[in-house]
């Protein structure tokens, strides 16, 4: 059996998923390999294609950036004007914080942390707020949606009404939509994305299980994709990025066979976890958010098995748990869980 984790491990456990490096390091003699299911990246990741030399050894050209936008934008129902292509949704996350506006800053709570650290690291705390309501009240509101953990979903009407008074006032929403290629499609903002002071964030790593790729979009209204292409700098995505990127956004056979292979793994996950006394929360296609009165000694019992999973500081009595790989992983899992 693990020991405890000192605090600083269970920091790291908590942050965002995938220490492995961690879990390693504190239980050496764990089964192998690791089963990691603590990040909410699809497990069945897109076939990757031959690439052309030249991808790899030259800097990617203008053309073949806009290229990629323009596939996104397809696939996200949204103006390729509007589509700003980056290293991954976390580093957009941060250059939006860096060319945003000053004043108060708040996100629909609680939700995903790379926001506040973000806004914190530009000297700005992000507040919490409880409601859409009190969203409206600062200048720059942040909901993630679907959200994580737990899989809300705002509405599209709800997040437009948002908008429009947070306009009022100046002010821009941020929607981070890095889980909503399976969930809550029908209510992203990218289709009808307002002409200022709004912006839509889409992750391509999760959804298609490449998260080591980085790549990420912004589907930015005018005023402000422009200041972020520019506080992005020249050749803010890798050559194999782009093209990877450009013939899996443009697979929308693939996209609808994973929704329902995903679809059928989460509810075989809920079954799994709720035979084993756990009670589900919530969650999306890609994850699972589950509760039990000994969570945080069921984290330490899986760690042991060679599972991680992911806990929360701020609720002990919770896991998050991603969808395993493969038949093996299913196996281990359920036995980890009925020991």
């Amino acid at each position: 059996m693990a020991g405890r984790t000192c605090g600083a491990e269970y920091e790291a456990f908590a942050y965002h998923g995938g220490a492995l490096d961690v879990a390693r390091r504190h239980v050496p003699g764990a089964p192998k390999p690791w089963i990691d299911l603590s990040t909410g990246v699809n497990p069945h990741a897109y076939p990757l294609p031959d690439l052309a030399r030249d991808v790899w050894t030259r800097l990617p050209e203008s053309d073949a950036l806009a290229g990629l936008e323009a596939v996104a934008a397809s696939r996200y129902g949204a103006k390729p004007e509007t589509v700003v292509a980056g290293p991954g949704s976390q580093s957009l996350i941060q250059a939006l914080a860096r060319i945003a506006p000053r004043g108060a800053v708040a996100a629909l709570d609680p939700t995903y942390r790379g926001h506040a650290e973000a806004f914190g690291a530009e000297g700005v705390p992000l507040l919490e707020a409880a409601s859409l309501d009190t969203l409206a009240e600062v200048d720059i509101a942040v909901v993630v949606n679907p959200n994580n953990p737990d899989g809300r979903v705002a509405g599209r009407v709800d997040l437009l009404d948002l908008h429009e008074r947070l306009s009022r006032r100046g002010g821009w929403l941020i929607v981070d939509e890095a889980f909503a290629d399976f969930d809550g499609q029908d209510e992203s903002l990218a289709p009808v994305l307002p002409p200022k002071g709004a912006v839509v964030l889409r992750s391509f790593g999760k959804a298609y299980g490449l998260a080591g790729l980085r790549l990420g979009f912004a589907i930015a209204s005018l005023d402000i994709a422009e200041t972020l292409r520019t506080a992005l700098g020249r050749w803010p995505v890798s050559g194999p990025a782009i093209a990877i990127g450009a013939r899996a956004l443009a697979d929308p056979a693939w996209t609808a066979t994973m929704s329902a292979r995903l679809g059928a793994d989460a509810t075989r996950l809920d079954a799994l976890l709720e035979r084993s006394g756990w009670r589900i929360l919530g969650g999306t296609r890609l994850f699972r958010l589950a509760a039990k009165a000994d969570a945080e000694a069921a984290f330490h019992r899986l760690l042991s098995a060679g599972i991680l999973t992911r806990p929360f500081v701020g609720a002990p009595d919770r896991l998050r748990f991603g969808i395993p790989a493969e038949e093996a992983h299913w196996e281990r899992l359920s036995a980890a869980l009925r020991a």
